[in-house]
């Protein structure tokens, strides 16, 4: 018995140090990546002029005040780096919100699109540009409407889902589905009867993301909404492992997560319904990340969470990168790489039938 123990003790401690490297190398690769991703766009600037103008922007360096003002730091410090940190934390936020579904329906390919808030948010958005509702928040009327959509879809989605008797995972899925097809038939209806071709020309280049809208204004309000939300997500990590464990066995063991999913699935909703409001419908992010992360690490959300905020945000980055060099003179909408790359993924995890979720096969 001692030397099972000592055995375990020391498979912990390998299995954590190896968290932590590999924890410490995707932030290491993360900062990396912004660094080598603000250097790419159309216009053709040195890699000084670039790191200069965010050095003096950062640290107010007197030597390279030439750099405050001009066409050189207007492009680095208003358009590529805003647009490489909304990537950031749209993909982070999509990301932990697809581990965070997952374990609420207890569903290896669950992700806010499977459970209708993204089409909720859709509509919202869709609503705003077509119809004007919203109008009195201004300028962001399209993203509190995007927000408004999410809440009210995950609401509804619970609803359904409640209905003769507590909502399980299947009912979940199932009402999300449904939820899903009835904003995409309201969203395609309202397109048809507006008659307004420049917004639908809209409607079709947001329903298809893109980061090109980024601003200072959606970073600062995204960026923290995402640290924010995973910090939270993070502390409820044994919870969502519980989760994974079923009702009946999460009831046995002293704990009634039907209220807990509930405040789960709203919080999710916001951050989702910020993340399309600032970059449109991106897919599959939320499906893809976590499976990568799971497949290697397990399914402990302690490590399940962080992993996936920081592989999702590098990878949102280089898939922008990638949908503005791909394309000679034009961009190619964002939504549409990741699905090239999200839906073999997604294939591939329908079939694999060994594939382990929760302590079992799914």
């Amino acid at each position: 018995m001692k030397k099972t123990a000592s055995d375990e003790r020391k498979s912990s401690i390998l299995r954590t140090s190896l968290f932590v490297t590999v924890l410490i190398g995707l932030f290491v690769f993360l900062i990396l990546t912004v660094l080598a991703a603000v250097t790419f766009g159309n216009a053709d600037l040195s890699l000084k002029d670039v790191y200069s103008v965010i050095a003096y922007r950062l640290f107010r360096i007197k030597s390279l005040s030439d750099y405050g003002e001009g066409a050189v730091h207007d492009v680095v410090w208003l358009i590529r780096l805003p647009r490489v940190l909304l990537a950031l934390a749209v993909g982070s936020a999509l990301s932990v919100c697809g581990v965070v579904m997952q374990a609420i329906v207890q569903n290896p390919l669950a992700d806010p699109y499977v459970l209708g808030v993204s089409s909720g948010a859709s509509l919202g958005a869709t609503l705003s540009i077509m119809l004007g509702i919203g109008g009195i928040f201004g300028g962001n009327s399209v993203g509190v409407m995007a927000f408004f959509g999410a809440m009210i879809s995950s609401f509804a989605v619970l609803a359904i889902a409640n209905m003769g008797g507590k909502a399980t995972s299947g009912k979940l899925i199932l009402s999300g589905m449904a939820i899903s097809s009835v904003c995409s038939a309201f969203s395609n209806f309202v397109i048809y009867i507006s008659n307004d071709k420049n917004a639908s020309a809209e409607i079709v280049r947001w329903t298809m993301g893109s980061l090109g809208g980024a601003s200072w204004d959606r970073v600062t309000v995204m960026l923290p909404l995402m640290i924010a939300c995973t910090l939270i997500f993070l502390t409820q990590y044994r919870n969502l492992n519980l989760m994974l464990l079923g009702d009946d066995v999460s009831i046995t063991l002293g704990a009634d997560l039907h209220r807990i999913r509930t405040v789960y699935l709203v919080l999710a909703s916001v951050l989702v319904g910020f993340a399309v409001y600032s970059a449109g419908m991106i897919g599959f992010v939320g499906l893809v990340i976590p499976h990568i992360i799971r497949i290697l690490f397990g399914t402990n959300h302690k490590r399940l969470i962080p992993l996936s905020a920081l592989l999702g945000a590098s990878f949102l980055i280089w898939c922008d990168v990638l949908c503005r060099i791909i394309l000679k003179n034009s961009e190619m909408p964002i939504g549409v790489l990741v699905a090239i790359i999200g839906a073999p993924c997604f294939i591939y995890l329908l079939v694999k039938r060994s594939y382990g979720f929760g302590g079992g096969k799914t």
